[in-house]
């Protein structure tokens, strides 16, 4: 609550104009890890840091874990502990700030049973973690979504990509993460910028039937990262926009 990260953003949101989404992890994505155990003083520690930070910044929207469904193939006990102490922080922030948004957010691809393409694996919708939204309080539900991990071509994603989410719950829905790159690269999942451009217009089609509380992009600007999140900016590196930059700033 004194420096940091969250904190710069929160400061800044009125000066700038912006409303801060603020997201804490306690995991490592890439490998389920926690980045801290679980045990009673960490989580005393999480648990007042949420309400303290959440009250002194008057936030509207509060994520608590990141892509929490990878916590759940990696490791189904860390991932039980979570729901119940989530739950717990939930009610502890709501009951001294009650006006933000809370919610933990969840990564739609393998939320659907798709873990092949450049995930690496196989898909499989009898495999959906569908039930795992219902485990948790909030008041939207939240979803990182890259299909460019998956199809090759925008034209490639089914016309119920999103609205199947309707299926599985009546809540408003975040997408606190959105992505597709631009780079000719990896081999055999080339892309280009005009590809890119289209997903937008896909995504915001293929979504437009859906109760949106968030539409974010991944990433202003290219990043120093790994493919084929490097080249997900909707400007490059050097700031100058791509034809995406255009699409995303003209539907918004």
């Amino acid at each position: 609550t004194e420096k940091g990260g969250p904190v710069v953003v929160a400061t800044l949101a009125s000066k700038y104009g912006y409303t801060p989404v603020i997201e804490a992890q306690f995991f490592t994505q890439s490998s389920g890890v926690l980045l801290r155990p679980l045990d009673n003083a960490i989580k005393e520690s999480y648990k007042q840091s949420a309400v303290n930070f959440t009250k002194k910044f008057q936030l509207k929207y509060l994520g608590l874990g990141i892509e929490i469904n990878t916590l759940y193939e990696k490791s189904p006990a860390d991932f039980n502990d979570f729901v119940g102490f989530y739950n717990e922080v939930y009610d502890a922030v709501k009951e001294k700030s009650p006006q933000p948004k809370i919610f933990t957010i969840f990564q739609l691809e393998k939320i659907k049973g798709l873990n092949g393409g450049l995930f690496g694996g196989q898909n499989n919708p009898s495999k959906a973690q569908w039930t795992l939204l219902d485990k948790f309080k909030s008041e939207i539900v939240a979803f990182t979504t890259y299909p460019d991990l998956i199809y090759k071509n925008p034209s490639d994603i089914p016309t119920d990509y999103y609205t199947e989410i309707k299926l599985h719950t009546n809540k408003p829905i975040a997408f606190t993460e959105i992505g597709w790159h631009s780079d000719a690269s990896p081999t055999g999942w080339e892309s280009n910028e005009s590809e890119q451009a289209e997903f937008v217009e896909v995504f915001f089609n293929l979504t437009k039937n859906l109760d949106k509380a968030l539409d974010i992009w991944s990433f202003m600007n290219d990043q120093n990262t790994i493919e084929p999140f490097k080249s997900m900016g909707l400007r490059r590196s050097d700031d100058s926009t791509k034809l995406a930059w255009d699409k995303w700033t003209k539907v918004k």
